[in-house]
């Protein structure tokens, strides 16, 4: 269990983030035509998930089009924005803003996702939805980067993220 902050106030996570270096846990989310999508679906692509509460929370929008700006031009990597909303909800908001390097899941069938990766939120407001976190998976399914921020309403490590794709 870690734990962060909501506005300065302590909230616990189920678990860990994995790792670096360890093999990714497998996961099934679903995607905005309603398809159960898993890690194998992007094999031999770089991985990065960044787990956010809510598209429709400011940081997690602002969060979504930096990554979607600075992921686009790296060759081999797609981008996973992995949250609570409803794939519609999702899509809409990355139709509505252009963004057309995101491929948005939704946790909407299970929350085991955020429970096997450690994020899921045990305690305060936002219980039952995931911290925010950025986990970069390679080709091999090995996990290269992880960071879960210590203030949900913090932005992650941009430059660290990219860092460790290049």
């Amino acid at each position: 269990m870690a734990q962060i902050t909501l506005q300065g106030n302590v909230v616990n996570t189920n678990g860990d983030i994995p790792n670096n270096g360890t093999s990714a846990p497998d996961f099934v989310l679903v995607d905005s035509e309603l398809n159960d999508i898993n890690l194998s679906n992007y094999s031999g692509k770089n991985k990065v998930l960044t787990i956010i509460p809510s598209l429709d929370t400011p940081v997690c929008q602002k969060s979504t089009k930096i990554f979607n700006e600075k992921v686009a031009s790296i060759p081999d990597t797609v981008l996973l924005a992995v949250s609570a909303d409803l794939p519609f909800a999702m899509k809409r908001f990355c139709v509505q803003e252009s963004l057309n390097s995101v491929k948005p899941l939704s946790m909407m069938r299970s929350r085991n996702f955020a429970k096997d990766y450690g994020v899921l939120l045990t305690d305060g407001p936002l219980s039952g939805i995931t911290a925010r976190a950025v986990i970069v998976i390679d080709k091999e399914d090995k996990i290269i980067y992880s960071e879960l921020v210590q203030e949900i309403a913090n932005e992650p490590n941009y430059e660290n993220v990219i860092k460790s794709l290049i």
